[in-house]
């Protein structure tokens, strides 16, 4: 890990999820998202010590574990370090039960709970112009991931996609995407090619920032996976079958990992490909013996 320059005092650190970091003039800076847990925590905060930073705000692009989960670090010791995001993911931010329980539809079992301490949010951030130590930053909705996902945009037109948009090699790895909602999904991908920015940074991902031409045509493939895995469940339903079934083909047919957490990761994936076939009239239901069967219209 390093601290990488982008654009004047816009920086970030490649990481197994990227923090993006903005300098103000007195060494305080701004973190965009944490990382998954304390470790890579204090591994960014070794980094910031080198380079005499002075972590003063958080912008959380969304409530997953691996944006926020090293939020407790930087605010335990870095009293008075101020935490923002949108009023949608500060309830499972504050709450992280919910979102292992909507998972797996109650209580969840062990092994889908990870951590056991809420992560608390100070501020609301508007969508538009925010001002934070006397700077401008633009908020912009990224809804699909989750409900209320955001996209921060520096004076210095560097985004911050969070997990808007899925790099090559994490569709190589989880071909299959987790997306909450796969219509705002869709608006939102052909929404960033519109976005008012020159560079681009991503949740996850080993290559360097995005400039426009290739976010364009990482826009594209993203577009292009959402429809492959559409047009291969309505091509299953063909015949009547079951969620858990489908799954089972599509986990055969595209080699996608699994275990228990990663199992009910692609079913609640699954869940918003069928919901979304369903809302647009191409597929239709049975309730047969017990069993909710899904086939093509």
């Amino acid at each position: 890990m390093e601290l990488t320059k982008i654009k004047g005092n816009t920086y970030y650190v490649n990481a197994p999820t990227n923090t993006g970091i903005y300098v103000f003039k007195n060494k305080n800076c701004l973190l965009i998202d944490t990382g998954i847990n304390n470790t890579q925590a204090r591994q960014v905060d070794e980094i910031l010590i080198k380079n005499n930073l002075h972590p003063k705000y958080i912008i959380n692009t969304h409530y997953h574990l691996d944006h926020c989960g090293g939020n407790n670090y930087f605010t335990k010791k870095y009293p008075g370090c101020i935490v923002y995001t949108t009023s949608k993911e500060k309830i499972f931010m504050e709450n992280i039960e919910l979102y292992p329980s909507m998972i797996f539809g109650s209580t969840p079992m062990k092994g889908l709970f990870r951590g056991n301490k809420s992560f608390k949010v100070d501020y609301i951030l508007e969508y538009g112009i925010n001002k934070i130590n006397d700077e401008k930053f633009e908020v912009i909705p990224l809804k699909g991931h989750t409900e209320e996902q955001i996209g921060f945009i520096t004076n210095e037109r560097v985004c911050f996609l969070g997990d808007s948009i899925f790099s090559d090699e994490t569709m190589v790895k989880y071909s299959l995407p987790y997306l909450y909602h796969i219509g705002e999904s869709i608006d939102t991908l052909n929404s960033i090619k519109k976005i008012d920015a020159d560079f681009f940074v991503l949740g996850h991902s080993n290559d360097r920032f995005l400039e426009k031409k290739d976010l364009y045509e990482l826009v594209d493939k993203n577009l292009k996976n959402i429809e492959s895995y559409c047009d291969e469940i309505l091509q299953l339903l063909d015949e009547p079958l079951t969620k858990e079934d489908i799954l089972q083909n599509l986990v055969i047919l595209n080699d996608l990992p699994m275990n228990l957490l990663q199992y009910h990761i692609n079913l609640s994936a699954l869940s918003a490909f069928l919901s979304h076939l369903y809302n647009n009239d191409k597929i239709d239901f049975s309730l047969q013996e017990g069993k909710l069967y899904f086939f093509k219209k």
